[in-house]
């Protein structure tokens, strides 16, 4: 299921040109990543009620594609298992950036297993430079993002951080007005609304080899570019210019004590 904005029209159509209808959910307006899953979960809910779903925003890059596809096969297999938790995977950081959001990853989930899962001590969304840092030092995870559970250990967390919201759009999707409950409802960040407020509930499984990076942000983008030696036009131009560049292997979202990068 495709969740997008109806604005953002002339830029999915050719991407989405033989999806069917049913799984593509325009919404009116941008109401934060929060809405979007509830509009998403509950549309696939009425489908499936023991569905298993998944989450995977659409602006990251993975250099290692089958790593990436492993581990979340791996979350799978454990939302399956552990129908009662909802699974967030974490990358392992490569530097104190406050740009993204933190795991504060615990004990293993399962005494004595071979299993990766961990429980979740608490959730930092783009937290200050030292507590970045002090996070790195202590085994701390990137917030990739990318959330596996049972459709139920999501409902469940959506109900007990935002319930009004969740009532609310399950109205508007049993009444086919969309575009009605949109225009008061709140805008809700997933990972500062619901997972920061529900630790307990969550489990993260380490991502060490896919080599997970946010493109939200016009500096990594044109990292990452240059890192895996693509080169658009437009890239060409901007380094025949003398454009101003960002340093490669310089960690360029935290040089200021305190500065905070943001996202589109």
């Amino acid at each position: 299921m495709f969740v997008v904005n109806k604005d953002h029209e002339t830029f999915y159509m050719e991407e989405l040109f033989d999806a069917n209808a049913s799984g593509i959910v325009a919404q009116p307006a941008n109401r934060g990543t929060g809405v979007a899953i509830i509009v998403a979960l509950l549309r696939i809910l009425k489908h499936d009620a023991d569905a298993v779903v998944a989450v995977f925003p659409s602006d990251h890059y993975f250099a290692d594609d089958a790593a990436f596809v492993a581990t979340v096969r791996s979350a799978i297999v454990a939302a399956r298992k552990y129908t009662e938790s909802v699974i967030l995977i974490g990358a392992e950081p490569q530097s104190p950036e406050v740009g993204y959001g933190w795991i504060e990853p615990g004990e293993p989930f399962v005494s004595g297993s071979q299993s990766p899962l961990l429980r979740v001590i608490g959730f930092w969304e783009k937290p200050p430079l030292a507590r970045a840092r002090e996070l790195m030092k202590i085994g701390g995870l990137w917030n990739t993002f990318v959330t596996v559970g049972h459709a139920s250990a999501f409902l469940e967390l959506f109900y007990s951080t935002i319930p009004h919201t969740v009532i609310k759009i399950a109205r508007a999707l049993d009444r086919d007005d969309l575009d009605g409950a949109y225009l008061d409802l709140d805008t809700i960040d997933f990972s500062m609304a619901v997972l920061s407020r529900e630790p307990h509930r969550l489990l993260v499984l380490p991502d060490a080899a896919s080599g997970w990076t946010d493109l939200g942000d016009p500096d990594r983008v044109i990292e990452t570019l240059i890192q895996e030696q693509i080169e658009p036009d437009w890239l060409r131009e901007m380094r025949g210019s003398g454009a101003p560049m960002p340093a490669i292997g310089v960690p360029t979202h935290f040089a200021i004590e305190g500065e905070r990068s943001t996202s589109w």
